[in-house]
């Protein structure tokens, strides 16, 4: 630590705390949760890719938390994401998803999902374990009949809500930056072509 400058001390210790919402074992997690819930904290969970962290998922954090005090967030490991959403994701690999989530103010635990089936469906590993009070999900196809209704064995709420930004997704950036990349390639592609 810097002592000259105290701002700097005040920053580095910051990040360090904000770093410590990763708890990685859900053993230990699970520890940590059943105390707050002894002190009357409600839980609540959610989980996603958190690829390209954008404004509808930090809108939706936001949703989340205020369905309870302590919020959890199961974030997608790089192989889930890849089975989920392609070869070609995730765009940012998984420990800086965590760390970017850790950073967001709703949040008060991190933590990663590894457990899908062949055909990339979560095989609600966290939500067993640690029984929340609530879990988020996302209104649309992300999850079956047949998984709510598996859900909702483990939680004594399910909440589903609408997605938070109409216009942005992750998969939309992508797209949108590949299109307008693409023709910038092209074009030098045709003018190298053409002085070969």
């Amino acid at each position: 630590m810097n002592k000259n400058n105290p701002q700097n001390n005040a920053s580095s210790e910051l990040v360090l705390t904000l770093r410590k919402k990763i708890v990685r074992d859900y053993g230990t997690l699970n520890k940590i949760l059943r105390g707050l819930r002894l002190a009357g904290y409600k839980i609540v969970l959610t989980i996603g890719s958190w690829d390209m962290l954008h404004i509808g998922h930090v809108r939706y954090l936001i949703a989340g938390k205020e369905k309870g005090n302590i919020l959890v967030v199961g974030t997608d490991s790089d192989r889930v994401v890849k089975k989920t959403k392609g070869a070609h994701r995730p765009i940012i690999p998984e420990d800086e998803r965590m760390e970017m989530l850790s950073y967001q103010l709703p949040v008060d635990f991190v933590t990663r999902i590894d457990d899908v089936d062949k055909k990339g469906q979560w095989k609600c590993g966290l939500l067993r374990r640690i029984k929340p009070d609530v879990f988020i999900a996302v209104k649309g196809d992300s999850y079956s009949p047949k998984q709510k209704q598996e859900i909702r064995k483990y939680c004594n709420k399910l909440v589903v809500l609408p997605r938070q930004a109409e216009n942005t997704s992750s998969t939309a950036i992508i797209q949108e930056a590949l299109k307008k990349n693409l023709s910038v390639m092209m074009s030098l592609l045709d003018t190298r072509g053409g002085k070969s």
